[in-house]
């Protein structure tokens, strides 16, 4: 079991060391990035099959044993992210094939993208909360590369917004850590599970778990943490965008599920109340940001920053039901905003711009693409019976379970108001004609590039329908999943013995 829990950080690490010594070889490091992509994908069933059989499992890394050494664990959540990581990389990994130019190749795009998988699985992987920040780093220093890649002055402007928030949150996390390891004496989180009732003086305790909230709250782009997302996510490569928009939030998410299930749930009164004024905030001002744009990417940007509210909001009702429909709606964003920013860059490349008011027609002279926008749309607007809905129904069915009237009409109303922007994108970039007259039209791309663009969009698309018109399976993994989030016995029990 070590092994297959080593080899998702391991895997992309290795692929990025040998791309890069073959980054000047044009397409044979651009192949090994998408093999490296599928062999993680491989990986990632496996794990998955492991933890879905036996529950949880943990290694010990270097034979220390918890809570001294190196602990990688995963459960049926951990398992899960690691897949859909998998998925995305291989989705983005083709779809870079046709999107990324020799240049950036040439700087080091696919040894940062292979390194960013690494940081991304490892964060899900880790059992001890300091090395939760050592993953939080890698992603940091590979997601800035990324974004700056090329020196464009738009890059570097987004760029120096989006660390600049991310080093505070640093600086947060750190002394969060600092603080819990003078209260409890430990960092590895299953040993935490237990030392955080071992501690006098509760409301301290409290203050420390406020001070992670900020720390995975600028992660997770919470309000009003979130101005650094959408500074920056419209400003790289489309195949940069689409992966930052697929993975990186959903990192902060899943530490806060990890950390407010397992750690810091002593006042779950105060802390989960509080999350909960953050969801709805989330919720209204993402939406609202959205409805206010007319570029492509910005309007997805803010609607990243919306629909992460949904997530919080599983967390912070803190029920069952919630915490289902929280997995199912991580599994299925990060699907479908992946899939949308890779259908931008599409409409952009046929139609020549962003800009919603300088492009159209796409609908008339390409109708395929029209329907793999609609798609997506669709199911992150919540229209039955694609993914979106199932997660949204979940949700407002757990805020109506404990009488959270007011928050239940405020997801169903930020949810009418995600139908408008997707149908602002429809109308000016879909339906109307192109402004020069202009027929933007598929068979203008290179039949390879046309093949490397469209393959990860109708696969991600498939998975939608999928997981759409077949819920039960899904629904399923997320009630055997939150079932493990809110019983941590078993995890605690991998991770440091029968004993404990």
């Amino acid at each position: 079991m070590s092994w297959l829990l080593a080899l998702p950080v391991i895997l992309p690490f290795a692929t990025a060391v040998l791309v890069f010594l073959l980054r000047s070889r044009g397409a044979a490091g651009r192949w090994l990035s998408v093999a490296g992509c599928g062999l993680l994908l491989i990986v990632s069933i496996l794990l998955m099959a492991a933890t879905w059989r036996e529950g949880v499992i943990a290694a010990q890394m270097g034979g220390w044993p918890a809570p001294f050494g190196i602990t990688l664990v995963a459960d049926l959540l951990s398992a899960v992210m690691v897949l859909i990581t998998a998925i995305t990389g291989l989705a983005v990994a083709v779809y870079a094939l046709a999107d990324i130019d020799e240049r950036r190749e040439t700087l080091g795009y696919h040894a940062l993208f292979q390194i960013l998988l690494a940081g991304v699985c490892g964060a899900f992987l880790t059992g001890d909360i300091f090395n939760l920040y050592v993953w939080f780093e890698v992603m940091l220093i590979a997601s800035f590369g990324l974004l700056v890649l090329g020196g464009d002055k738009a890059q570097l402007d987004g760029g120096i917004k989006y660390v600049t928030l991310n080093l505070v949150s640093t600086v947060m996390f750190l002394t969060g850590i600092a603080l819990l390891y003078g209260l409890t004496g430990t960092l590895n989180m299953a040993d935490l599970h237990g030392a955080v009732r071992e501690v006098e003086n509760q409301g301290l305790l409290t203050v420390v778990a406020v001070v992670f909230m900020i720390a995975f709250g600028v992660k997770a782009a919470v309000f009003p943490l979130f101005f650094w997302l959408p500074a920056s996510y419209h400003t790289p490569p489309v195949a940069v965008s689409a992966v930052f928009a697929g993975l990186l939030t959903k990192v902060g998410v899943y530490a806060l599920i990890r950390t407010f299930t397992l750690i810091f749930t002593e006042d779950t009164a105060y802390t989960h109340s509080l999350l909960l004024v953050v969801a709805a905030l989330t919720m209204v001002t993402g939406v609202l940001g959205a409805a206010a744009q007319n570029e492509f990417r910005k309007i997805l940007s803010f609607h990243i920053v919306s629909q992460i509210g949904y997530m919080i909001l599983g967390l912070a009702l803190y029920t069952p039901l919630a915490l289902v429909g929280a997995v199912f709606y991580l599994v299925h964003h990060i699907i479908v905003k992946a899939n949308l920013f890779l259908v931008s860059g599409v409409a952009k490349r046929l139609a020549g711009s962003f800009e919603l008011s300088a492009i159209g027609g796409l609908y008339k002279s390409s109708p395929f693409l029209a329907v793999l926008f609609l798609i997506p749309a669709f199911s992150l607007a919540g229209f039955p019976p694609l993914s979106g809905f199932w997660a949204k129904f979940l949700l407002v069915k757990a805020s109506l379970e404990v009488e959270a009237y007011l928050i239940a009409a405020v997801a169903l109303v930020v949810g009418l108001l995600t139908i408008f922007s997707m149908t602002k994108i429809w109308a000016e970039a879909f339906w109307k004609p192109h402004p020069d007259g202009k027929e933007p039209v598929l068979t203008a791309l290179d039949g390879r590039a046309r093949m490397a663009l469209l393959a990860p969009i109708l696969a991600l698309a498939t998975l939608t329908i999928i997981i759409g018109f077949y819920p039960e399976p899904f629904m399923v993994f997320a009630e055997r999943s939150a079932a493990q989030l809110l019983d941590p016995a078993l995890y605690v029990r991998a991770v440091l013995g029968a004993a404990t």
